[in-house]
């Protein structure tokens, strides 16, 4: 299935690629560039060298995490490696999160239920997940 995990952040054009490959949005090379280098944490699955699985935990590391970019190449579905990400990902914040550290996430469907599996509730009604997507440098507020 998978032949080794990696705590780095994977080369950015196979990160490109594999958001693509499962059907999430592109991302510039120079974002991802500048991103993955910036994730406080990075868990990547490897079947031989390439990129099938990913998921990194992003913020400030004190008060607010962000889990996000989890995906899996769509021939690698089903075979438990969500689940291996979530749990690599999950180790990480229980040692590295305070008293009162805010964990997000963004839930597609039906990643939403893998996402329950690790404790995560859904914030509606009281709040809602917004986003404003750049479409060029230029975009100002």
């Amino acid at each position: 299935m998978y032949d080794r995990i990696s705590y780095q952040p994977p080369e950015p054009q196979a990160y490109i690629d594999l958001r693509v490959a499962a059907g999430m949005s592109t991302k510039s090379l120079e974002a991802a560039r500048v991103g993955l280098q910036h994730a406080l944490f990075t868990v990547c699955i490897y079947d031989q060298d390439q990129l099938i699985g990913l998921g990194r935990i992003i913020g400030d590391g004190g008060t607010v995490f962000q889990i996000v970019d989890v995906v899996v190449k769509p021939d690698y579905q089903g075979k438990g490696l969500g689940k291996t990400i979530m749990k690599e990902l999950t180790v990480y914040l229980d040692h590295h999160t305070y008293v009162g550290s805010y964990v997000s996430l963004i839930a597609d469907v039906p990643a939403d239920r893998l996402y329950q599996q690790f404790g995560f509730n859904y914030t509606a009604p009281r709040s809602q997940g917004m986003y404003k997507m750049y479409k060029n440098a230029q975009d100002t507020f």
